[in-house]
């Protein structure tokens, strides 16, 4: 296996100590969304995570008339109890997008929306697309924290779903 295959069946099988210990009680949902209006149309790529534990994902992509690609899985207590650890350890909410770049008619956008408990946030910028934007920007460290964390979501989100929908499961 590779390494995040590695360290997503150790989060998947060995965090079932924590779902005991879970704050299902309080709301959790996070939704992000990239993407843009170009030559091909809207093309975009998007995921949410309710308080259920159902994860939907979406990516449309109209280049060489592509069909949307959409999936549906329910991912475990302690999963989503995870996602809401990372995001609480990278202090986003503390975060204010005020000076961060704006998105525009002819850019992509990139949104964060989330809810823990009591506290919503969203956060709106314009499509990033590597450290050097974030480092041109007028808040870079918050940015930064954004940017950081959005990878490492999409990242999580896209092994979850990948590896629920293998043709080969794991043994």
């Amino acid at each position: 296996f590779s390494n995040t295959t590695q360290h997503l069946y150790i989060i998947l099988h060995a965090m079932t100590e924590i779902e005991g210990n879970c704050s299902s009680h309080d709301e959790f949902y996070v939704r992000y969304y990239v993407g843009h209006r170009g030559e091909f149309g809207h093309e975009f790529m998007e995921f949410e995570l309710s308080p259920s534990g159902k994860l939907r994902y979406a990516n449309n992509s109209n280049y060489r008339s592509s069909t949307m690609i959409r999936k549906e899985v329910y991912i475990s207590p302690a999963v989503v109890e995870e996602t809401r650890r990372i995001i609480q350890s990278s202090n986003i909410a503390d975060l204010d997008d005020s000076k961060w770049i704006e998105p525009t008619k002819d850019a992509g956008r990139q949104e964060l929306e989330i809810k823990m408990g009591n506290e919503h946030i969203a956060f709106t910028v314009a499509e990033i697309g590597s450290l050097v934007d974030v480092a041109k920007s007028v808040d870079p460290e918050g940015l930064r924290v954004f940017y950081y964390l959005t990878q490492d979501l999409r990242c999580l989100m896209f092994s979850l779903i990948s590896l629920h929908f293998k043709i080969k499961p794991i043994p």
